[in-house]
């Protein structure tokens, strides 16, 4: 398995990315595949205020229902609205197209906190 270095990562599957003040959240190919097949992505709106550490939303799938956790605080700048009609980006690109949300985080270096990608493999065994 791999993940890419330049994000940081939770031990529940979440990855995030730094962009300036921006951060990126997802899940990792891990998380995707013990899902399979998603079928609903539930998201906060655009303005909402996710706090560090807490639950933002959840992935339902074919298999099971699994909460989403940002491991950044900040207000909600963008979310990904292709996944309400495609939700399988999750599972075909979850580093990439298959994005759920980005924060305006007024601490992005706080994701330095986070799991490295080393950790996160570790973590799972992968190291």
């Amino acid at each position: 398995m791999s993940v890419p270095n330049d994000r940081r990562y939770l031990q529940t599957h979440e990855w995030h990315k730094r962009d300036g003040d921006i951060i990126t959240i997802g899940i990792t190919q891990f998380a995707a595949d013990e899902l399979t097949d998603v079928t609903y992505v539930s998201l906060p709106k655009v303005g909402d205020q996710i706090e560090p550490n807490s639950r933002f939303g959840e992935v339902e799938s074919v298999k099971a229902t699994s909460d989403l956790y940002a491991g950044i605080g900040g207000e909600v700048a963008e979310v990904n609205d292709a996944l309400s009609s495609n939700p399988g980006l999750v599972n075909s690109d979850p580093f990439g197209q298959g994005w759920m949300i980005k924060i305006r985080a007024p601490h992005p270096e706080n994701i330095d906190n986070l799991l490295s990608a080393e950790d996160y493999l570790n973590l799972r065994g992968h190291g």
